[in-house]
């Protein structure tokens, strides 16, 4: 199993524990800063809603990079798909593509939806995952076409809106998410959240529907373990 370096908790009040797990309920379920420190007060741990929000900053990408790491190698079928979100009333936009089984690859923040837009998101993501894929499907969009051939004019592209349910669906978390969260406050908190939530949360959600009972539970089970390494409270085994 691949060993990655713990994350670096010296200097920090408490353990490893109470801040992965503080981390998760930020980043898996809707909650706010203030409503995850009412659930560790609960449980006896008292830390202000400040700090929560100082451990998901520093720890969340480190967390989510981790699984990443740690998840198969994508499918060679890319679904990419952009929609708009308002930050400070004004029209933003985050592209995200997903591989054949709902994968998340990566997600993106821009302020226009134009072929260099486009550009900088295919770039990311073959830098990302390191690899060319077979055939990339997305919407209309002109701005996908001109990406298409200037970064990747080998690939088969193919264009319709009624081919790309899978990135279309996969935009379903975020939005209850930034429902749940009000706003971004910029664009640079947006890209920081999404990155972040993008890599965690769909971690925790297995298609439950395609599962029984008996295999979710195991599942589950297994990317708990998983978890537990990646955020040092459990040590990894070589």
């Amino acid at each position: 199993m691949l060993v990655d370096a713990p994350p670096p908790y010296r200097g920090f009040r408490y353990p490893a524990e109470v801040v992965a797990h503080a981390v998760w309920l930020y980043f898996r379920f809707p909650l706010s800063f203030r409503e995850v420190e009412e659930l560790l007060l609960e449980r006896g741990i008292t830390v202000s809603y400040e700090t929560v929000r100082q451990w998901c900053a520093k720890f969340g990408q480190m967390y989510a990079d981790g699984l990443r790491r740690r998840r198969p190698r994508p499918g060679d079928k890319w679904h990419l798909d952009e929609v708009f979100i308002k930050i400070n009333g004004k029209i933003h936009y985050l592209w995200r593509a997903v591989d054949q089984d709902g994968q998340v690859l990566d997600i993106l923040v821009t302020a226009k939806r134009d072929a260099r837009a486009a550009q900088r998101f295919f770039r990311r993501l073959l830098k990302g995952c390191e690899y060319v894929p077979r055939v990339i499907v997305t919407d209309k969009l002109r701005s996908y076409g001109a990406a298409h051939r200037t970064v990747m004019p080998s690939v088969e592209h193919r264009s319709s809106k009624y081919l790309n349910n899978r990135a279309e669906n996969s935009h379903q978390p975020t939005r209850q998410r930034e429902r749940a969260m009000r706003r971004f406050t910029s664009a640079g908190h947006a890209q920081q959240f999404l990155s972040a939530f993008s890599g965690i949360s769909p971690h925790f959600r297995p298609r439950r529907h395609l599962l029984t009972a008996r295999v979710y539970r195991a599942e589950m089970t297994e990317r708990f373990t998983t978890w537990r390494q990646v955020t040092g409270c459990t040590p990894a085994t070589a």
